[in-house]
């Protein structure tokens, strides 16, 4: 039975990424033409955030750069994830003045789930104001807009975020299990809800189902006979069921554990170039086995290679480990011989993806009377290269490997998800590249206010500001 004596909140940092951007060059983020991108990388880059008024002008989310009309003025802002991370712990340390740790939880770096149901009689408000009063905090401590969905379960509310707070002024939307099914039973399209993607929703026109009124009209049965569990799932989401509170989800515990590292790569890579990467990437992943002293069952590699030559996606494997290990050389062999085995040497590659599963204690090593000394050689050698990494920086220690033509661990290093930490040096644009199509480059003061990390970083933030056609 569906429990109705609970309220919680989902709060989102409109446009995050953009935002943070913007306040950084004393911008409003709402009116200002702005999208995040990394120019170096080509026109085809794709835009990690857009700013909303762009959006107002029909920019996509997650477009690329060539996608953007050349009539537009706008602000190309290079990514700064370490900046973006820092603005998502203040704002953290501000829900953190409302609420306990114990009911929030993080959902993405610009992202929260709240239970708030016991925290309305402690301030004397209503879901509303005590909604409001957090966003208003938001705003003025950082400068960044939030958005607030509240419901009776947390699908209702993550919905009212999704789809009614879009919509109206105060960027809140409320709704319960009566509302929802009044409001949201036949809003289209269906990708709009929350765990409902394109190909679900394509399966779902395919037997006739548009809106959520039809998924539910449908009933349980018929939604498993199609889609298995994930049918129980679209169902009692149809219905605005959501049993699973907060509390259930921080005492969950996976049954195993893994680890796994993955790349896109900067360009096409043959095979031997790919090669070099899987033995980089694998000796990062080693380590991280020994600092989280752990140690490795099974391994799978997943290569993804170039759209501009086959059809194929890509290939993969997966291998068992007699003996579990965390020895950088014997998961390089073990990854090596599986690279080998399963990848076609005729293509070229663009993705990389490696994985140590089954993970177990260190301290559950057996040992064994043919060990000739290699597995306790190496976790000295990785513990004191992690030792030494953590008192000098990543890039004190390498390996001759990672000098190589096309290793990439160093750069890396220098990055978060993919992307520069920060970009006080922006001396890598090419200033050519983007005066022949199109582009300059214009100079801005920093104007943040006080306290800032923006203060912190450079004297000068370099925009990159698209010409009018």
């Amino acid at each position: 039975m569906e429990k109705t004596d609970r309220t919680y909140m989902v709060i989102d940092l409109k446009s995050f990424y953009a935002s943070v951007e913007c306040v950084v060059r004393g911008r409003d983020p709402l009116t200002t033409n702005l999208v995040v991108a990394d120019p170096s990388r080509g026109r085809g880059t794709i835009c990690l955030a857009v700013s909303p008024s762009m959006k107002a002008l029909g920019v996509k989310n997650r477009c690329r750069l060539f996608e953007i009309p050349d009539h537009m003025d706008y602000i190309i802002a290079p990514p700064q994830m370490q900046l973006y991370i820092d603005y998502s712990a203040r704002i953290y340390s501000i829900y953190l003045r409302w609420f306990s740790s114990d009911d929030i939880h993080v959902y993405s770096i610009d992202e929260v789930f709240i239970d708030a149901t016991s925290y309305l009689h402690l301030y004397g408000m209503n879901p509303r104001t005590l909604g409001h009063a957090v966003m208003n905090d938001i705003l003025r401590d950082t400068g960044i807009t939030a958005t607030c969905g509240i419901g009776t379960n947390l699908y209702l509310a993550k919905v009212a975020l999704d789809i009614e707070s879009k919509h109206v002024p105060d960027h809140m939307g409320v709704l319960d299990i009566t509302s929802y099914r009044r409001k949201m039973w036949d809003h289209r399209p269906l990708t709009d809800f929350w765990m409902v993607g394109s190909r679900t929703a394509l399966r779902l026109s395919h037997i006739g189902i548009y809106t959520m009124r039809q998924i539910a009209e449908a009933g349980s049965d018929r939604m498993q006979r199609e889609f298995g569990i994930n049918g129980r799932y679209l169902f009692d989401h149809a219905m605005g069921y959501e049993p699973v509170t907060i509390a259930e989800i921080k005492s969950y515990h996976t049954k195993s554990r893994s680890l796994s590292s993955g790349q896109v790569l900067p360009r096409d890579y043959n095979y031997d170039e790919c090669l070099l990467i899987v033995k980089e990437m694998t000796s990062e992943l080693a380590l991280d086995l020994v600092k989280n002293h752990m140690l490795a069952g099974a391994l799978s590699l997943y290569i993804g290679y170039s759209r501009n030559e086959t059809g194929e996606s890509g290939t993969g494997g997966h291998i068992s480990i007699d003996e579990p290990t965390s020895s950088s050389t014997r998961l390089t062999s073990y990854l090596t011989g599986l690279y080998q085995k399963t990848v076609d040497p005729s293509y070229n590659i663009r993705r990389v993806c490696i994985t140590f599963e089954r993970l177990r204690d260190a301290s559950c090593r057996q040992m064994s009377l043919f060990d000739d000394g290699t597995e306790d050689r190496d976790m000295r050698l990785q513990q004191s290269i992690n030792e030494i990494r953590s008192r000098y920086g990543s890039n004190s220690l390498i390996r001759g490997m990672d000098l190589m033509e096309g290793a990439m661990t160093q750069e890396r290093h220098n990055e978060i998800g993919g992307h520069k930490m920060v970009n006080t040096d922006r001396s890598d644009v090419n200033a050519d590249h983007l005066k022949n199509s199109g582009w300059r480059k214009d100079i801005h003061s920093s104007s943040d206010r006080s306290g800032s990390p923006a203060c912190n970083m450079d004297e000068r933030n370099i925009d990159l500001i698209k010409k009018r056609g």
